[in-house]
C-alpha cells in the first residue's frame, strides 16, 4: 500500500501544481500508513484505494500552500483525521497549527500522529467545539470535512472573527457563502468536477 501510494503521488503531483521532494513525500506515506493503522477502529476516513487517497485527501489538502506564506499559523476546524492541516505541515517547515476536533477518539488518534509525526513543536490540538477554541494568533481558518457545514457557516464565520478562511466544499457552500455576503475566490480542484477550494477576500 505504502509504495502504492507513494507512486500515486508521484504520478498525480504535478497535476496539482507540486513539485514533492522524495523526503517530503516518504513522509506523506508515514502519515498515511498511521491512518490505514487507526481507521478500521475510529473510521477516519472512507474505505479507498491508496491512489485515491492520494489524490483525494492529500494532494488536494496541499492545494493550500498556493494560498499560505511560507511562514503562517492557521486553525484547522473539524480536524478529524488532520485533514487538510497535517499534510500541509509536513511539507512546510514554516508552518504552525490549531487542530480542533470535538470527538475525542479522533482527538487521541491527532496526538498519536502529531507526535510519531515530529509535529509536536509546531501544532496545538483542541478537544472542544470551535466555538469554545481560542484562535490565538491564527491568521487562516481552513475546513474540509466539518458535520453540517453550511448548517454551521454563519457561526463559523462570527467565530472566526473574518479571518482568512480555506474552506473546501461543493456548490451548495457557495450558495451559503453568497447568502452571508462573504466575497471569495473558488478553485476547482484538478481531477474532480466538484470539490472546490473556496478562498476568501477580507
Amino acid at each position: 500500500m505504502r509504495s502504492e501510494f507513494i507512486e500515486a503521488i508521484k504520478t498525480h503531483q504535478a497535476v496539482f501544481g507540486l513539485g514533492l521532494a522524495d523526503e517530503q513525500i516518504a513522509r506523506l506515506a508515514d502519515y498515511y500508513e498511521l491512518i490505514l493503522e487507526h481507521n478500521e477502529f475510529l473510521h477516519l476516513v472512507a474505505p479507498m484505494t491508496a491512489e485515491e487517497f492520494a489524490i483525494r485527501h492529500i494532494l488536494e489538502s496541499l492545494t493550500l500552500l498556493e494560498y499560505l506564506p511560507m511562514t503562517t499559523k492557521l486553525a484547522d476546524v473539524g480536524a478529524g483525521a488532520g485533514l487538510p492541516s497535517i499534510p500541509c505541515l509536513l511539507v512546510r517547515d514554516g508552518l504552525k497549527a490549531i487542530l480542533i476536533e470535538s470527538k475525542e477518539k479522533k482527538t487521541k488518534f491527532l496526538e498519536t500522529a502529531i507526535e510519531s509525526l515530529g509535529l509536536l513543536n509546531r501544532v496545538k490540538i483542541v478537544n472542544n467545539q470551535f466555538e469554545e477554541a481560542d484562535l490565538g494568533d491564527c491568521e487562516y481558518v481552513t475546513c474540509r470535512a466539518l458535520d453540517k457545514f453550511t448548517e454551521k457557516l454563519p457561526r463559523l464565520l462570527k467565530w472566526s472573527r473574518k479571518q482568512k478562511f480555506l474552506f473546501f466544499g461543493g456548490r451548495n457552500l457557495a450558495e451559503a457563502l453568497q447568502k452571508q455576503g462573504v466575497l471569495f475566490d473558488r478553485k476547482l480542484m484538478p481531477m474532480s468536477e466538484q470539490r472546490f477550494l473556496f478562498i476568501s477576500q477580507p
